[in-house]
């Protein structure tokens, strides 16, 4: 009687097909659409992505089957009514209490990955003073005597020097309207707040060069407010920061 009708295998074989490619497209990008983490509280967050689209897509999967099962053994029969009873006390406590647990797991898993990405050290390796005005970044190094300004509006982009391995803790601030620090690659993005000094936390695990942008609409050259970021190992640190001082110090007003 639970036999597929040969009039339904079409269909239930391409509903199994589809389900199957979309979830084997899904484990094929082991970052599942992110970018590869270049920071250690990066990783963290994307552990905790990932861990998200696997259950989203087991918990898809799931009910796709069940919505299937129950179209193929369930189907409409002339000579057959389906069962009328009123409750059922098993599944009902089953599909009650397994989305509470599953909620419950996720809730904890985002505040520990919060809590360890919004650590701040005790002692950071490095603190720089970032500035954001319209529309533009300045890059300060206090215990260097660095200071490095660029203006998209100028058509510069200034360069964030990072040693990597090194806990480096960014003091954000803004002269004007509310700005958004964002590098893709960190995983994290952080707002420049008239009036509040915010902080974050870096250590990044990768030398490479990333680009750095504005995230908060910010009014007419929003989108020329860029930046780079230059990851070095920290014994070319300090002849890169020097490389990084631009001619124009043309800085927030």
């Amino acid at each position: 009687m639970s036999r597929i009708p040969t009039r339904l295998r079409p269909a239930a074989v391409a509903a199994t097909v589809i389900v199957a490619v979309g979830l084997l497209a899904g484990c094929s990008d082991s970052t599942f659409s992110q970018p590869d983490a270049a920071s250690e509280q990066g990783e963290h967050t994307l552990a905790l992505w990932r861990i998200f689209i696997v259950v989203g897509a087991a918990v898809g999967a799931i009910v796709l089957g069940l919505i299937l099962y129950v179209t193929i053994k369930f189907r409409r029969r002339s000579d057959e009514i389906p069962s009328q009873k009123a409750n059922n006390v098993g599944w009902e406590a089953v599909y009650t209490i397994t989305p509470i647990v599953i909620v419950a797991v996720l809730f904890t898993l985002s505040v520990t990955t919060q809590n360890k990405t919004e650590k701040h050290a005790a002692n950071p390796d490095l603190t720089i003073n970032v500035i954001g005005f319209q529309w533009g970044w300045q890059f300060e190094y206090p215990e260097q005597g660095v200071l490095v300004t660029g203006s998209g509006s100028a058509g510069e982009r200034p360069t964030l020097v990072l040693p990597v391995g090194k806990t480096v803790h960014l003091v954000l601030r803004t002269v004007d309207v509310i700005h958004s620090f964002w590098v893709p690659e960190f995983l994290d993005k952080r707002d420049l707040i008239p009036g509040l000094d915010n902080s974050l936390d870096v250590t990044p695990n990768h030398v490479g060069t990333y680009d750095g942008k504005c995230a908060e609409f910010c009014l007419l050259d929003h989108w020329r407010m860029t930046f780079i970021v230059e990851v070095v190992t920290p014994e070319a640190f300090d002849s890169e920061l020097s490389k990084a001082v631009t001619a124009t110090q043309g800085g927030p007003p």
